[in-house]
């Protein structure tokens, strides 16, 4: 009879660093108030167009981030080629492949979707105008045509997309926990998952956490700018 093998106790990796799950939280909460204030309507729009240029902000971050940030916040690292997909579908992950560090090949592909539709609902949202009392900031840069062809994409299918493509996420992250008994919450909280030995970790320093700082004071004020160019 062959000898069994025990399987290598897990050991806590940090996946996610500080910079990134802050990110989450603001992003998810500015995201809410996107939706309240834009169905709300009236003198709540100026609290909407403060809420979407802190969402432009967070994304510009985000897209900076995904290129220098902590191991599992690159995108290199969370965008997988469509073999790898079929791989994680299949079960037969190749020996460097950690599926189960970050997101996996499906969580990457929700996450790509949602950020892409935001930044978006961002861009239109900027040269939008509902011709009644509230105009993005950009707006006087474009064309009336293209400001029409924005507004009409923003408040229809912009916003649908941005509310299904949430409760997707949502149900998804549900369905891991409820249904696989993965814990994904705790881990984007906490930063610190359960791997085995050898799992890449993220880098989560003072050092990285100043640099995450400064780049987010940068895109923040960038932000600040675009807002008082209307």
């Amino acid at each position: 009879m062959p000898a069994i093998t025990a399987s290598p106790a897990l050991v806590p990796t940090r996946v996610w660093d500080l910079p990134t799950r802050v990110f989450h939280t603001l992003l998810a909460a500015c995201v809410i108030g996107l939706v309240i204030t834009g169905k709300l309507g009236g003198n709540a729009l100026a609290w909407h167009m403060r809420f979407g240029l802190t969402v432009g902000a967070l994304l510009a971050f985000r897209l900076l981030w995904g290129l220098i940030g902590g191991h599992w916040s690159r995108f290199a690292n969370f965008v997988y080629s469509p073999p790898a997909v079929l791989r994680y579908l299949r079960g037969v992950p190749q020996p460097h492949e950690h599926f189960d560090a970050g997101h996996n090949p499906l969580g990457s592909l929700s996450v790509l979707a949602l950020l892409t539709v935001l930044a978006l609902q961002v861009t239109t949202g900027l040269v939008a105008d509902d011709e009644i009392a509230t105009t993005g900031p950009l707006n006087r840069f474009v064309s009336s045509a293209t400001a029409s062809l924005a507004t009409g994409w923003h408040k229809g299918y912009g916003q649908g997309l941005v509310i299904s493509l949430v409760a997707l996420h949502l149900a998804a992250i549900a369905w891991y926990v409820g249904r696989k008994k993965q814990a994904l919450l705790r881990p984007m909280w906490q930063g610190d998952k359960p791997l085995p030995p050898g799992t890449p970790a993220s880098a989560d320093t003072g050092g990285t956490r100043a640099l995450a700082a400064l780049l987010a004071a940068v895109c923040g004020g960038l932000a600040v700018w675009v807002g008082r160019l209307g």
